[in-house]
């Protein structure tokens, strides 16, 4: 059982260390104390704090990952935290959390076993495309947020 030291478990539930030492005085975080009186947090208690304030983000270490995938040509590396992992069959759908973001995969079985991935690990999502899709936000259903549209006349010119 790995522990972390607080102001570790805070920057990777992306919260502030104040918050989280909060959050251990009022009991809603277990944590160990040393011997010198210092509070330690498990890797499973950070990732059952993390899963509960899934609302709050996630925040991803600041490395590209260059020190872990040696030898890799692509460049869109996104660091997260193995939310979820579901397998059936032949397929699995592997759900990671990177800062505030949510981004599910669908890959083989054999590479899940590979990779022995599970809930609370740190993982990488390369993205390697040819394609890139551009999507719009829906605008607001509000009318206050709407701007005003125009009246049009319907004069037929012949």
């Amino acid at each position: 059982m790995s522990l972390r030291t607080v102001r570790e478990a805070a920057d990777r539930l992306g919260i502030a260390y104040s918050t989280l030492k909060l959050w251990i005085r009022r009991g809603y975080a277990r944590s160990t104390t040393t011997a010198g009186g210092h509070h330690r947090l498990s890797d499973a208690e950070i990732e059952r704090l993390a899963a509960t304030h899934s609302d709050t983000p996630f925040k991803p270490t600041v490395t590209d990952g260059s020190e872990y995938l040696e030898g890799l040509s692509a460049r869109n590396r996104l660091r997260g935290f193995v939310e979820e992992v579901r397998v059936d069959g032949l397929l699995g759908q592997v759900r990671l959390r990177i800062g505030d973001q949510r981004l599910t995969a669908v890959i083989t079985r054999d590479a899940i076993d590979a990779l022995k991935l599970k809930r609370g690990d740190e993982a990488f999502a390369i993205i390697k495309s040819t394609e890139v899709m551009i999507a719009a936000l829906r605008p607001s259903t509000d009318a206050a947020d709407r701007p005003r549209q125009r009246a049009r006349s319907r004069r037929r010119t012949r």
